[in-house]
């Protein structure tokens, strides 16, 4: 039995995401989704919250369940029996970003892999950071994050309209 895991901080989930974790799904017997905490961003909803959202997307996928890592993702990926970590490139950038990464998880436990799967082209320029920006201005993002939980994140990302009059 293959078991892969995809870890990120998914704050939120994009259809971007979603459409890795559906291919990868497809890959490997199980797939675990792993909410990783990243230091460098500051996040807009709870691993909670986000566990949540995500598990709400995924609920079609019986080989596929969400969990919330800490420390390492390459210890994350051992205490939960993973040998493959996925990761999605969108472009050059990213690219550089996870070559380093994967360098690093191969020297601290070389018996975890890293398989990285190549965005669509129409999810290329696509990230959480991009969709909450669109989301702060009140912006149409139905086509960035998945239906199931659009209103959700509505809710936490638009802006709340205000009720005076203007002057």
């Amino acid at each position: 039995m293959t078991k892969a895991m995809y870890p990120g901080s998914f704050d939120p989930i994009t259809v971007g995401h979603l459409d890795i974790i559906q291919r990868a799904a497809g890959m490997f017997d199980e797939l675990i989704i792993a909410i990783m905490k990243n230091p460098k961003k500051r996040a807009t909803f709870s691993e909670e919250e986000r566990k949540w959202l995500i598990e709400q997307c995924v609920k079609e996928l019986n080989n596929v369940r969400v969990i919330i890592g800490s420390g390492l993702t390459v210890s994350t990926a051992e205490q939960n029996g993973c040998r493959v970590l996925i990761r999605g490139i969108r472009a050059v950038a990213d690219y550089e970003y996870e070559l380093q990464q994967a360098t690093a998880n191969m020297m601290l436990n070389e018996r975890i892999e890293t398989v990285f799967l190549v965005s669509r082209p129409e999810y290329s320029f696509l990230s959480s950071s991009v969709a909450k920006e669109i989301a702060s201005y009140n912006g149409d993002i139905s086509g960035f994050i998945p239906k199931e939980i659009i209103e959700e994140v509505k809710k936490e990302l638009i802006p709340p309209q205000s009720l005076s009059k203007p002057e």
